[in-house]
């Protein structure tokens, strides 16, 4: 030990200007057993370095850097419940997130001392925020569309209720407006009647409340709107066909899915040219365009059964495909029907 403290005094007072590194060439060796490799074991609990073959501490003070696991609630002792942290604050919500909470244990004092604990710390825009969030994850889960888009609703209402524009107006109709807006933030489409469905506020009212947003988000620092998404917010159109196409055509199993999808989505790209479509709803352009597609490539579904995915009636579907027949010649790419994988002798005769 003591030639190892005059070597690097020795070091020092030679002026050597090399950083001191550790030799990782040495290895700790139980002096009795003197194995290579060494069976040594490391008890963290007494924070020793034991030799597991003959039970000689070689080492002490050995620092336990695993993370510390435990159950700090004393009635949950012998449970499979550890934590180490708490949960970390949501920035969508107020305050300091820290709050104390006291139980209720059945005695009366105790009763009474929570009752009041909670009817002081209860704060009435933390609960109408966390009741809003709850229901835009339950809305957004219900028509698959993801937790991007979830995150990014919920950044839109608190920025509304902060800014209190919507005052009196239904928190249902408020939601779903923030959903529908996310939606086409984040280029995930979704029609205003799958919006609809999941309130019971009338289309007028939601409809309403989605101009108003808009304008709303229009007027706001780029800055603040972007904080949650990777672009400001722009207003967009709606929901065109050829993005319906590629939902609907994932729902119906076709062997050959992603060639039906391709050519759906040129199909609803070319429907401009077609007159009598001008002015149709997407849905069922898109719908029309899906049962176009599927018998030109030779694995065909009934009307009925894209009625029942896209959400509009088989009559619908029927006449919107009649004018695409009608308009077949101009409106078929010859390289879909390359290699024998379609025929324009399949398509169903309206």
């Amino acid at each position: 030990m003591s030639s190892g403290i005059d070597a690097f005094a020795a070091a020092q007072a030679g002026g050597a200007a090399s950083e001191f590194k550790e030799d990782l060439n040495n290895i700790l060796i139980c002096p009795d057993c003197k194995e290579y490799p060494p069976n040594l074991v490391e008890e963290f609990s007494n924070g020793d370095m034991v030799c597991d073959s003959c039970g000689l501490v070689v080492g002490e003070r050995i620092i336990d850097t695993r993370s510390e696991w435990r159950t700090f609630s004393n009635d949950d002792q012998g449970s499979d419940d550890p934590s180490r942290v708490g949960e970390g604050p949501n920035l969508l919500l107020e305050g300091s997130q820290l709050e104390t909470t006291i139980a209720f244990d059945g005695g009366k004092g105790s009763k009474n001392l929570s009752h009041i604990h909670n009817k002081m710390s209860k704060d009435k825009t933390s609960t109408n925020l966390l009741n809003a969030y709850r229901d835009i994850g339950t809305f957004c889960d219900s028509i698959n569309a993801g937790k991007v888009v979830a995150d990014s609703a919920k950044h839109i209402f608190k920025l509304v209720d902060d800014a209190k524009v919507l005052k009196g107006k239904s928190p249902d109709a408020i939601v779903a407006g923030c959903i529908f807006i996310a939606c086409r933030h984040n280029n995930v489409p979704r029609t205003f009647r799958e919006i609809f469905s999941l309130t019971r506020v009338t289309k007028k009212e939601i409809g309403r409340v989605f101009k108003q947003l808009e304008s709303f988000l229009s007027k706001l620092d780029p800055a603040v709107v972007q904080s949650q998404n990777s672009d400001a917010y722009t207003a967009k159109g709606s929901t065109s066909a050829d993005e319906l196409c590629a939902r609907y055509c994932s729902q119906l199993w076709f062997r050959n899915s992603q060639k039906i999808e391709k050519v759906s989505r040129e199909l609803a790209g070319k429907t401009s040219s077609v007159p009598d479509l001008a002015g149709r709803s997407p849905l069922s352009v898109a719908a029309a365009c899906i049962y176009f597609a599927s018998h030109l490539l030779l694995e065909g579904r009934t009307s009925k059964a894209i009625a029942s995915i896209a959400g509009v009636s088989d009559g619908t579907i029927r006449t919107a495909y009649r004018f695409l027949y009608t308009a077949r010649d101009s409106l078929v790419d010859p390289a879909w029907l390359a290699n024998g994988q379609g025929s324009m002798d399949k398509l169903p005769n309206p």
